[in-house]
């Protein structure tokens, strides 16, 4: 590959401040909350131009769509994301589960809310693009932006990017799922014009359960057999019946999925119906192809759902996410990575910072938690092997395959950042690094904040 040499050049530093959270989504904004609350100086770092990550730069609504009678929670910052968009009225019931749909424009608010009153400083439209070193140690960032390079410096840094950029790029070692392995990923959209009452009759006339998600390729589940007869808002047979009539290619038989709320204005929201193979959320390129084919396939699947959905005659796009989603990428070599046994068989740790419900949800498992069974969360797989001053919060925590379809959800996400900020703030005060805070502390600030850790 041809190269060219970059000129050395002075970068100015904008910020110096206790904490550095890169990247808003569901770890990242609750790591932000959780370090202001316990009293540290916090900069909050996004990409795009609000903070919610998945929630609202995706459009992922269902934030605990696992949520049944029996499910045991963690609580904290991550059931307050739910709690404060419906009192703000960015949340309606969810379709399948005990929990709260976020809107997710609306959540963009909340979450603008919830910076303002922690005393954040909000630091958006700024793409991190190299860590500042001094040896082994991170000691803050570079950002890219309409304003050029800058550098904002801090104690300690907390990369919730979502594909582990900070830790990859200071030379922490990572590993990534291979590409014809990785979790679909998906673009989402939502609808407009949909006829409420005939859609909700046509779903009433012929329910839906996770045993009908069991279609073949893509769609072969395994289940734990307690989720086969619950209900599911799933979406396949407008395809099938597309793909018999020529509307869509045989190959795209991916096309199905689930709704997550129709509201009385005519609006179907939350629309999970596009799966994109083999696309990489750390190339470019990959995600450019994916992006464009994700947008066409979406259209297929509207034109689909108004010929042979009831109540989607007169359906329209209202809009998709701002980007793709996507649900594998990088993951750390923690000081410990969870297991599949972990997330299976209740894993329990000594360092637990959060607990979270057996709820697995990923290359082609699904078992949902309806019977009360939780694994404990261990805070060392949120620390980077051979670099300091650095915690990884949010998907890309240490873990073998199968944990990552567990840990990968942003409720999950949730309890592990609001613990990665909890453990920044106790390391600013106590001038200790990560792998030196004091564990006892960091557990009684949690529950102080109102986490159950065991």
């Amino acid at each position: 590959m041809r190269q060219i040499t970059e000129p050395a050049r002075r970068v100015n530093v904008v910020v110096e401040t206790d904490v550095i959270v890169v990247g808003s989504g569901p770890g990242g904004l609750a790591a932000a909350l959780a370090a202001a609350r316990a009293g540290v100086d916090v900069a909050l770092v996004e990409r795009f131009g609000c903070f919610g990550g998945n929630i609202t730069a995706v459009g992922v609504e269902g934030f605990a769509w696992y949520r049944h009678e029996a499910t045991v929670e963690a609580g904290g910052i991550g059931r307050e994301f739910e709690t404060r968009a419906q009192e703000m009225g960015a949340a309606v019931p969810e379709s399948q589960s005990l929990s709260y749909e976020l809107d997710s424009e609306g959540f963009k608010i909340v979450a603008d809310r919830l910076v303002e009153e922690a005393g954040i400083q909000p630091m958006l439209h700024r793409q991190f693009v190299a860590p500042v070193m001094d040896g082994d140690r991170v000691i803050g960032i570079i950002t890219e932006s309409k304003a050029g390079r800058e550098a904002i410096l801090a104690k300690l840094v907390i990369d919730a990017t979502g594909d582990a950029d900070v830790a990859h790029r200071a030379g922490a070692p990572t590993h990534m799922t291979p590409r014809e392995s990785m979790m679909a990923a998906s673009v989402m959209f939502h609808l407009a014009g949909v006829d409420k009452r005939a859609f909700m009759e046509g779903i009433k006339a012929d329910p839906q359960t996770y045993r009908d998600w069991g279609g073949g390729g893509e769609w072969t589940i395994e289940t734990s057999g307690k989720e086969d007869d619950m209900f599911s808002p799933f979406i396949k047979k407008p395809f099938d019946r597309a793909i018999e009539e020529g509307l869509i290619p045989p190959h795209l038989n991916t096309i199905a999925g689930t709704w997550g709320a129709m509201h009385d204005t005519g609006e179907l929201t939350y629309m999970n119906l596009i799966h994109l193979d083999e696309v990489d959320g750390t190339d470019p390129d990959s995600l450019t192809r994916g992006e464009i084919e994700g947008r066409r396939q979406a259209m297929l699947a509207i034109e689909a759902l108004r010929r042979f959905m009831p109540g989607c005659g007169q359906a329209r796009l209202r809009n998709f996410g701002m980007t793709i989603g996507i649900r594998d990428t990088r993951k750390i070599d923690a000081a410990y990575n969870m297991t599949e046994t972990d997330v299976r068989e209740q894993g329990r740790f000594e360092d637990s910072i959060g607990i979270y419900p057996e709820f697995i949800d990923g290359y082609g498992i699904l078992i949902l938690p309806t019977t009360g069974r939780y694994m404990q969360l261990p805070y060392r797989s949120m620390l980077p092997k051979k670099i300091r001053g650095l915690l990884v919060a949010g998907r890309s925590t240490g873990g073998d395959r199968i944990s990552h379809a567990a840990t990968r959800n942003m409720s999950c996400c949730a309890v592990v950042g609001q613990a990665a900020g909890v453990a920044a703030a106790q390391a600013v005060k106590s001038n200790r690094d990560f792998g030196e805070v004091d564990l006892a502390a960091v557990q009684s600030e949690l529950k102080r904040q109102g986490v159950r850790i065991h």
